[in-house]
């Protein structure tokens, strides 16, 4: 299973408006939709950045 990281503090609209910030986990708890984690690894976001990277399990 793959894990991320935020890369940049964002909002999420998806999630009760819970603010994540650089270096934290996503998503917080439970799963994410795979179309929810390709929107915010990609510029297709409504913020038009990369949000979130996908990190290997040592790190």
């Amino acid at each position: 299973m793959s894990k991320y990281i935020v890369v940049k503090d964002f909002t999420d609209l998806e999630d009760g408006n819970y603010v994540y910030t650089e270096g934290d986990k996503f998503p917080r708890k439970g799963k994410c939709k795979k179309a929810r984690i390709e929107e915010l690894l990609s510029t297709t976001n409504k913020r038009g950045e990369i949000l979130i990277k996908e990190i290997e399990e040592g790190d």
